[in-house]
């Protein structure tokens, strides 16, 4: 009988959900944590559920002709990149076909048509931001548990393990960020054990260091770091500004952020301590002014190809009045911008509105209108009355999707055009189901943003029928 512990040979059969793959026992589904398709495996039975168990690799028995070498020596243990050890080809393909998983099962669209992914040129060191983790305690590898070696309360940095929050993987490297990232996070890391600077600890909601968060730009070499502390020191901060000034003459701007809260978040209150506080990047023609809390996308290259994609899909008229809701700081809206008459975009963060609205003045923009407010809200008749009907929607909603009642109000309003731009195609292809019939979809288009995650972006249009 299958329980926790037992030990099976399985055979992968394909990618699941969350970058886990598929295998089945007799029937019984078992989830592998890093198995391939087309792997033969030994598997150690984790976690028993009554529809399915959860399973690790003990040993690869005869490997996928899909694996590959994984380059980080994190892999497996980090987290962070579950399918680096998967052929990029292969990656793209398994993206594809969760979107027409998504797609057929959750929208109901049984002929679902997805075009290829849409891949990225660099698949290493594509990332503008990342987000490092001081703490106190250091996460253990099964090979260092099985050790004498004795870890006491340091300064480590990195990030946290999967589902463990009081604890950092210490890490020697990154292949997602430029290698400076990585780079100062050794230096502000040893010079804060020399110095005997203490990182934060969950449990007691104590220590000095608490996150380092860099940026990069692919329109010049400049570099932005953040250090997120407790509390301002001016002197410790005066000895990071030191070290950042005589090693790294790319950092620009030195921000010190402060959050002398419990909550686990890089956000406070921000201090410049010098350079302008912030950097520039671009997508496409535009510019974008990058603070050091600031949204933008991730993978600068990529989002220029995404919104190649939005602009092919959509194919916008010279007329077009275009809503774009979730617009964040306005880069979709930028981007569109030339190709309609005017853009009315939305978002909840009133500091992405700012964003949004500097954007536009920096690059000369002027058919662009920004409000701050909640969907719920805000995209009401008065909205419309006020801003005009839109020809064309654009929606680019968080992970969750969108709320039931905005999609509601998007079937009410039925444009001539509904572009749905999804980094969440499961619930994107529920947003779609619950539009009910009346609606046309068009093709779905996958663009990988990340590579190496099972994360895929998804361009689909919409059209309404005709009455």
């Amino acid at each position: 009988m299958l329980q926790r512990q037992s030990i099976l040979d399985v055979s992968i059969e394909r990618f699941g959900d969350r970058g886990k793959s598929i295998a089945h026992l007799d029937g019984f589904t078992i989830m592998v944590t890093g198995g391939v398709p087309g792997d033969r495996l030994k598997v150690r039975i984790v976690r028993k559920k009554r529809r399915y168990a959860e399973a690790e690799i003990v040993e690869v028995l005869t490997p996928s002709p899909l694996r590959t070498e994984a380059k980080c020596a994190h892999f497996g243990v980090c987290g962070g990149c579950k399918w680096q050890h998967v052929k990029y080809e292969s990656q793209l393909q398994a993206k594809r076909d969760s979107v027409r998983d998504a797609m057929q099962r959750i929208a109901m669209i049984p002929d679902a048509v997805v075009e290829e992914s849409v891949g990225a040129d660099e698949i290493y060191y594509y990332r503008n931001k990342m987000e490092y983790s001081f703490g106190s305690k250091r996460w253990l590898t099964r090979a260092e548990i099985g050790t004498d070696i004795k870890f006491e309360d340091s300064v480590y940095g990195g990030f946290h393990v999967s589902g463990n929050y009081s604890k950092v993987l210490d890490i020697s490297q990154c292949h997602l960020q430029d290698p400076i990232s990585y780079e100062l996070l050794e230096a502000i890391r040893s010079h804060a054990r020399r110095k005997g600077w203490s990182a934060w600890d969950v449990r007691t909601t104590t220590g000095y260091l608490r996150y380092l968060v860099v940026r990069t730009t692919t329109a010049s070499d400049d570099v932005l770091v953040n250090l997120v502390t407790t509390g301002f020191d001016d002197d410790k901060i005066s000895e990071v500004t030191s070290l950042l000034q005589e090693h790294f003459p790319r950092v620009s701007t030195f921000v010190n952020t402060s959050n002398t809260g419990v909550a686990q978040t890089a956000y406070g209150d921000a201090n410049v301590v010098f350079g302008p506080g912030n950097i520039v990047d671009r997508i496409g023609k535009y510019e974008f002014e990058i603070s050091p809390q600031a949204f933008f996308q991730t993978n600068t290259k990529q989002a220029g190809r995404l919104y190649e994609v939005v602009l092919g899909v959509g194919q916008f008229a010279p007329g077009d009045h275009v809503y774009d809701l979730y617009c964040g700081a306005g880069s979709i809206s930028l981007y569109l911008s030339e190709y309609v008459e005017r853009i009315t975009g939305i978002e909840v963060i009133a500091s992405a509105i700012e964003n949004a609205r500097a954007n536009a003045t920096r690059n000369g923009v002027d058919n662009c209108t920004f409000v701050q407010g909640d969907m719920l809200k805000v995209l009401n008749d008065d909205f419309v009355s006020r801003h005009g009907r839109p020809d064309v929607i654009v929606v680019d909603p968080p992970r969750s999707g969108m709320h039931p009642r905005v999609v509601e109000r998007l079937s009410a309003l039925r444009p001539e055009k509904l572009v749905y731009v999804s980094c969440n195609p499961r619930t994107q292809a529920r947003d779609i189901e619950l539009l009910g019939s009346g609606w046309t979809t068009g093709p779905s288009h996958p663009v990988d943003m990340f590579p190496h995650t099972h994360h895929v972006e998804n361009v689909m249009l919409l059209t309404p029928d005709s009455t």
